[in-house]
């Protein structure tokens, strides 16, 4: 019996033993917790609770020539409501109805709205979701003002006032030149926006938030920990009038000839400034957007638009002169086992080097280049390379397309190769660059390099200014310079692209009508071209030069680059003309005309008499016709530019102040 105790006594000394040591355990843990690894595991619960969220800063704007914006950052808020604030119920009775009426009058919904929503999420115990959605994407006045609101203007503590901000980037001009100005997100960073993003993202900030119910997170202070610094401003070369020019220009083009893509730039001859790009890729809609940045991109056979090049090269070599002559024959020639074809049917005969540029003679070029370089081909093939034609122009914008022109002992290089080339086959330049070998012989033979930017700014202080950068002050002699200029100036006057000429100003440039996608199976029964017209105004002291390239007009419409592109090519020069006419090309500043003397004094007949009746102002100038309209007190509208051609209110009907008559002009 006694022996049974004993063991039973052993037994519980052991488990209290145990439960010692356990409980000692126990102890020491939470020691350890606390005072070993406390702060280890107040940092993981911190984590989970508390945590720094990001501020996004500003990003900078994106400026045009002028000042116009491009691309701007703009904030926008979340506004949501800590219903349960204030704590004291007197408060929040006394002002509901005036929170309810300041949001109704901003968001458009009723006082009584807000009133029941408002009610019903304070009133809800417990409540499943704290914050309130008030209101998404809200401008910065508009939070401003909100912020002002009765029971919002306590605060975020005392009047449950939440806001989340998030930034917004704006494209003003909308959809126009959308792919060079760019964006920088999980699409990428094309354009100004991923060349300049470390200059236009600035600094984040950040603030501290907690857990609450629901996953939902809360503010711990008013104000950011660290506060967001904005990115420094990019200036462009853009002009916001030239810009709107090129792209409707070329839109109306693509739409009428169902063209798949094309583009046009617009660059300042002196500076290399380019002040105008559009890019326009046909969607599966049938609408035209900016879908790549072609005339960066795209590198393609630039066809007879290369016939100058070749020119200037066997100018320079003094392999040729504009009056060397060669036999085009009946517009058929076999070379090499294959035919070159002109368009011209039947063909120029014996015409001279200059004619054959005129005329865009695909056989004049490849016999003339041939039969001066077919022995030593890499004479040629060196100077087209001395004129810096095979290498990128070295954008700071992505995805410049690569030229290429190959050489003797190039996998390309055949028999074939060097006639090819001549009129401007077997190669790849993209539009940029093409543009830029023309902008040379316009700026006398000095090739500067394309410019998207002219500066970075912070505020109103510069922090970087982009100068104009020369590639070669010297491309070709001013005699090979000054002869080109002449036939390109005759291409417009009695070559291939007469039918653009125009008295009224003057251009120069080339037409091109190259074949693409001719080497696949289907092309017989569906024939693809590539339209361009290549070129510079005024031709005699040129200001700007201009390349139109437009791919895959429908053949039934057109697809010469005369038809196609020299249109929208004119259509721009014509308009920047009339909207900056050069001053200096007038002779005479006091030029005596019939027809304006006698506008002038029929206006002068009608506005010396007190009219009483709708006078004729049929075959006026418009302006002529508006202001003398305008001062008898009728309101004019009108459509079309030039002469009054017709007249919505008949000559001798009564005159009635405040009448809206319409004008036709043609």
């Amino acid at each position: 019996m006694a022996t049974q105790k004993k063991n039973i006594l052993n037994r519980l000394y052991v488990f209290f033993g145990f439960l010692t040591l356990f409980f000692i355990a126990i102890i020491l843990k939470l020691t350890n917790i606390q005072y070993v690894e406390g702060e280890k595991y107040r940092n993981l619960s911190e984590k989970r609770t508390i945590k720094n969220d990001t501020i996004h800063a500003n990003r900078g704007n994106i400026y045009a020539d002028d000042g116009s914006l491009l691309a701007t950052s703009m904030s926008r808020y979340e506004i949501r409501m800590d219903a349960s604030k204030p704590e004291d119920n007197a408060v929040f009775e006394e002002n509901i109805q005036g929170l309810s009426v300041a949001l109704s009058k901003m968001l458009g919904k009723t006082p009584d709205y807000f009133v029941r929503l408002i009610r019903k999420a304070r009133n809800r115990k417990p409540i499943p979701n704290k914050y309130l959605l008030i209101a998404r994407n809200i401008g910065y006045l508009d939070y401003q003002k909100m912020k002002t609101f009765p029971i919002f203007n306590l605060g975020m503590y005392k009047g449950g006032f939440i806001a989340n901000q998030s930034t917004k980037r704006e494209h003003p001009l909308g959809k126009i030149a959308e792919r060079t100005i760019g964006y920088d997100d999980y699409r990428g960073a094309p354009g100004i926006e991923g060349a300049y993003k470390k200059y236009l993202r600035g600094k984040l900030g950040w603030r501290l938030k907690q857990r609450i119910s629901q996953g939902q997170w809360k503010p711990i202070n008013d104000s950011n920990e660290l506060e967001p610094q904005d990115g420094r401003d990019i200036v462009t070369t853009i002009n916001v009038n030239i810009q709107d020019i090129a792209h409707h220009s070329l839109l109306r083009k693509l739409e009428y000839y169902q063209a798949e893509h094309g583009c046009v730039v617009v660059m300042e001859t002196k500076t290399g400034e380019i002040k105008a790009i559009s890019n326009l890729g046909r969607g599966s809609n049938g609408k035209y957007y900016e879908k790549r940045n072609y005339a960066i991109w795209e590198s393609h056979e630039p066809g007879s638009a290369f016939k100058v090049m070749s020119m200037v090269a066997a100018l320079e070599l003094q392999a040729i002169d504009t009056s060397t002559v060669v036999d085009t024959g009946n517009g058929r020639y076999r070379m090499y086992g294959r035919y070159i074809n002109d368009s011209h049917r039947g063909g120029y005969g014996k015409i001279s080097a200059a004619r054959a540029l005129e005329v865009s003679s695909n056989i004049g070029f490849a016999r003339l280049i041939d039969e001066k370089f077919n022995k030593n081909p890499n004479r040629f093939i060196n100077q087209l390379k001395k004129m810096h034609l095979n290498k990128p122009l070295g954008l700071p914008l992505k995805g410049e397309g690569i030229p290429e022109i190959p050489a003797p002992g190039d996998k390309k290089w055949s028999k074939n190769a060097l006639p090819s080339i001549a009129y401007g086959y077997n190669l790849r330049l993209t539009p940029l660059q093409t543009l830029t070998f023309y902008n040379a012989i316009a700026n006398d033979g000095k090739m500067v390099k394309p410019r998207l930017v002219k500066a970075i700014k912070s505020w109103d202080q510069k922090v970087m200014a982009f100068e104009q950068e020369v590639i070669d002050s010297k491309i070709c002699s001013q005699q090979t310079v000054d002869k080109v200029k002449v036939m390109l100036k005759n291409v417009v006057v009695r070559g291939t692209a007469e039918k653009l000429y125009s008295k009224e100003f003057s251009m120069a440039g080339k037409t091109g009508t190259a074949r693409t996608e001719y080497w696949m199976d289907d092309w017989e029964e569906n024939k693809r071209y590539i339209s361009s017209f290549t070129g510079y105004f005024p031709a005699d002291n040129p200001k700007y030069s201009c390349i139109v390239v437009i791919h895959k007009p429908n053949l039934e419409k057109g697809y010469y680059g005369a038809d196609v592109s020299g249109p929208v090519f004119k259509d721009i020069a014509q308009k920047i003309y009339t909207d900056a006419p050069l001053l200096k090309e007038i002779e005479n500043i006091e030029p005596q005309f019939t027809t304006v003397d006698k506008d002038f004094d029929k206006y002068n007949n009608f506005s010396d008499r007190k009219l009483k009746t709708i006078p004729n102002v049929k075959g006026m100038v418009g302006m002529d016709a508006i202001s003398l309209l305008e001062n008898l007190g009728l309101k004019v509208k009108t459509t079309g530019n030039g002469k009054v051609k017709n007249q919505s209110i008949k000559k001798g009907e009564r005159l009635k102040k405040g009448t809206v008559i319409k004008l036709e002009l043609t």
